[in-house]
């Protein structure tokens, strides 16, 4: 456990300061080196990305938003009970663990990215297994916009996932023409 009294606390370990940066050199603070919001929409901070770096990750995210979507749309057809409404099965129990997994592994993604539309984009996915663990949960009845936050936040996810995607964009070769 490190103990900085400028930057860190001595509770938190130094293997979370030393997290961030690409070549894992630099501590977390230096990895991150502007907070500010202006800083955020500036075109050198929009343009690096800490967890979607290369097209292909961004089309693995893509794909999985899209099929996340399909999923949430589906459960308009499948309304939910709700665990405390005494109708908990057994794959109840299990989906509610799988939606507090990876609603959490979401939410450390939004800690790791760096730019604006990743975050956002990971922020997004993850308020959309939140709603759907409430869902789960406190059934339909209780919580009924939880069903359209779902598929409001992925049908937002897959956007910036396309505009994060397209950010990727391959260079298309020119011909040469003879002179």
């Amino acid at each position: 456990m490190a103990r900085d009294s400028n930057t860190r606390n001595w509770w938190i370990p130094e293997s979370i300061w030393s997290f961030c940066d690409p070549n894992h050199m630099s501590s977390w603070k230096g990895s991150h080196r502007s907070w500010g919001a202006w800083a955020k929409l500036s075109s050198t901070a929009m343009n690096e990305f800490g967890v979607l770096n290369n097209r292909k990750r961004a089309l693995i995210a893509l794909i999985h938003s899209f099929v996340f979507l399909a999923i949430a749309i589906h459960g308009f057809m499948s309304p939910k009970a709700g665990v405390l409404r005494g109708n908990g099965t057994l794959g109840d129990f299990i989906l509610i663990e799988i939606y507090i997994i990876v609603a959490s592994i979401l939410a450390w993604l939004v800690t790791l990215s760096r730019c604006l539309r990743e975050r956002v984009y990971f922020a997004l996915c993850a308020t959309s297994a939140s709603f759907g663990l409430l869902r789960t949960i406190f059934g339909d009845a209780s919580i009924p916009i939880a069903q359209h936050m779902r598929v409001i936040m992925l049908s937002s996810a897959v956007a910036v996932g396309v505009i994060i995607l397209r950010s990727f964009s391959r260079a298309v070769a020119e011909e040469a023409l003879p002179e």
